[in-house]
């Protein structure tokens, strides 16, 4: 085990498994199915999971909210069904959990920003994250981008093109600072080829490479940061919600 040592604490990295809270530390009597579909998609969760039947099989309890966690069979196949929470540190520690419960492959969706002219609810698919965010690297070493799983971008490929979808394959720019997303900085980023922002990806990313985990990503575009002079917040993309959870059911059916 190697402890990385450096002035600045986030690019230190320890690759040390064992921490000292497990991810499962409660014991809880419960086993996942090895595919979930964890989504930032607001009411659409319980609402679907209402509308099948699906059962609540247990909660994630942070200190603000409860999380509810789904099971219920599609096509087949038994899917466990959570709501993610914005943000790379909740987010990962929800998906770090259902890992330790026994989920080992992993569809997520979420709305974007665009850095590039894209029309809202265009749906991307990030191949490619850089990690302008402090949670993966707890989990990475310090490396400037992270990629996604092969496998689960061949699932999600595959998925868009049953449905005939178009869509286009991105660098994701991950980042913790909303408000922090300056025109110096879209342009850099934008110098690199990130097409979009987000708040997750690089982290989930990280985390369930390091749980030995397949972890894809679908985008949808909402707000718009193209023109650094007039910042167009649109709809979020929230019309694109239920399709974006369709395509997450189908795909993780194909890990």
């Amino acid at each position: 085990m190697t402890l990385i040592k450096n002035e600045i604490p986030i690019l230190e990295y320890d690759d040390d498994p064992q921490a000292i809270i497990a991810p499962d530390h409660e014991g809880f009597d419960i086993r996942l199915p090895e595919r979930a579909v964890f989504p930032f998609l607001s009411d659409t969760v319980d609402a679907y999971a209402k509308k099948v039947g699906a059962k609540a099989v247990a909660t994630f309890e942070s200190a603000t909210k409860k999380y509810p966690v789904y099971v219920f069979p599609y096509r087949g196949r038994d899917i466990c069904l959570a709501q993610a929470p914005v943000g790379s540190a909740p987010a990962a520690q929800i998906l770090d959990w259902l890992i330790g419960y026994g989920v080992r492959k992993v569809i997520s969706a979420g709305c974007c920003g665009t850095l590039d002219a894209f029309d809202e609810n265009v749906f991307l698919v990030p191949t490619r994250a850089l990690r302008d965010e402090g949670t993966s690297y707890h989990y990475a070493p310090p490396t400037r981008f992270i990629d996604l799983s092969p496998t689960a971008l061949a699932a999600i490929e595959r998925t868009f093109n049953e449905h005939g979808l178009p869509f286009r394959k991105v660098l994701t720019w991950t980042t913790d600072g909303f408000f922090r997303e300056t025109k110096e900085k879209v342009a850099y980023r934008r110098q690199e080829g990130c097409s979009v922002v987000e708040m997750e990806c690089a982290a989930l990313a990280a985390c369930a490479r390091f749980r030995g985990a397949d972890f894809g990503q679908i985008l949808y575009t909402g707000d718009t940061l193209a023109d650094p002079d007039s910042y167009d917040m649109r709809s979020f993309g929230i019309s694109s919600r239920d399709l974006a959870l369709s395509l997450c059911l189908d795909a993780v059916t194909k890990l």
